[in-house]
């Protein structure tokens, strides 16, 4: 799931990407065009509270950004409920989020 909030400066816009509990994993990151897909940035932390997987990020309104979930360093997954999905080089797709 992806939730957004725009910031009272109306520039930024707070951005929490969640994962469910069900996803098995030692260390989830989140890696996209934000970090210039930086795999070992954006780590994502679970929640004791629920056991979802999550990070907040706070990105200027009004651009695309591809991203995807690296799950304990090798498995690629995207988030099912993105904005939109894009092609990549690699023959798949990766998750986008508008702003």
């Amino acid at each position: 799931m992806i939730y957004k909030e725009v910031l009272p400066d109306g520039q930024n816009v707070r951005v929490t990407f969640e994962l469910p509990s069900s996803v098995w994993a030692e260390r989830v990151n989140l890696v996209g065009d934000f970090n210039n897909w930086d795999t070992a940035s954006h780590e994502m932390h679970q929640s004791r509270h629920d056991g979802n997987w999550r990070v907040t990020l706070t990105l200027p309104k009004g651009r695309e950004y591809q991203f995807r979930y690296l799950v304990n360093g090798r498995e690629w997954q995207n988030d099912w409920h993105a904005d939109k999905y894009s092609r990549n080089r690699y023959g798949s797709d990766n998750s986008v989020v508008v702003t």
